[in-house]
């Protein structure tokens, strides 16, 4: 039962982002160099933040519970500006790179597009982020204890896995929509980001009480998604003939 719960959960947390990882990043060495920057930038940003959390513990009292549940609040809400931080310093630093591509390059275009970029580093930050919220759970998955066994919700592997998988997909599209903001200085698009990952944030203090943390994840996920695939260049008529080339069996043909 245990491997069964571990499998199940690993499939359900990272299946659909390696999807995302095999049919567009793994065949392009730019794109996978691109993507654990990304990793990268989004661990230090949580190792800065760790620090942070760990100083102001400690040099607080730890009899007193309000004070410790308002330092983990801190925390978290700390963190998610920390990391979105280190996305605009990512930003900053693509463009640098892009910069040298092109003057690099013999026709004087780089060979990946800031959209592409965007994606690439979304998803960068949404598996080093999954992976450090999933892992030590999966861990625990193996036994030797029984979840529930004190009358709690036995669905905490299983809505873990979900909240895992969502907050992956939540990372790519808000570093579309985040480097979109900055490209362009729309900085509401920015702002809309940092409120959405404080919103999802927030909402697992919500927890035990996993729908009202579940739910508006997926909600905004759906949100972000919807937006981020119009800022891409995406329209309803695209996607209806998309649909319309799956049905007929034929593949989807470029306009020249």
């Amino acid at each position: 039962m245990t491997l069964a719960i571990f499998f199940g959960c690993t499939f359900i947390a990272f299946g659909p982002a390696l999807g995302l990882f095999l049919f567009t990043i793994a065949r392009d060495p730019l794109r996978i160099i691109i993507l654990i920057a990304g990793a990268f930038f989004w661990l230090v940003s949580l190792l800065l933040s760790s620090l942070i959390w760990f100083i102001a513990v400690k040099a607080s009292n730890p009899l007193d519970e309000p004070l410790q549940k308002g330092l983990l609040i801190f925390g978290v809400m700390f963190s998610v500006l920390l990391q979105e931080a280190f996305r605009f310093l990512y930003y900053k630093l693509l463009r640098k790179a892009i910069e040298g591509l092109v003057a690099l390059s013999e026709d004087g275009c780089s060979p990946i597009s800031i959209q592409q970029m965007a994606y690439v580093a979304g998803v960068g930050f949404g598996l080093m982020s999954g992976a450090f919220s999933m892992i030590n759970l999966l861990a625990d998955t193996l036994g030797p204890g029984t979840v529930g066994i004190h009358g709690d919700s036995q669905l905490y592997f299983l809505t873990s896995a979900f909240m895992t998988m969502v907050l992956i997909f939540l990372h790519t599209f808000w570093g579309i929509l985040f480097f979109h903001g900055c490209e362009h200085q729309h900085w509401w698009e920015i702002t809309a980001v940092i409120v959405m990952h404080l919103a999802v944030s927030g909402s697992t203090f919500c927890n035990p009480l996993y729908m009202g943390s579940l739910v508006p994840s997926y909600l905004l996920m759906a949100t972000a998604a919807t937006w981020a695939y119009l800022l891409s260049g995406g329209s309803a008529q695209n996607l209806q003939r998309f649909l319309l080339c799956l049905r007929s069996g034929a593949s989807p043909q470029l306009e020249s």
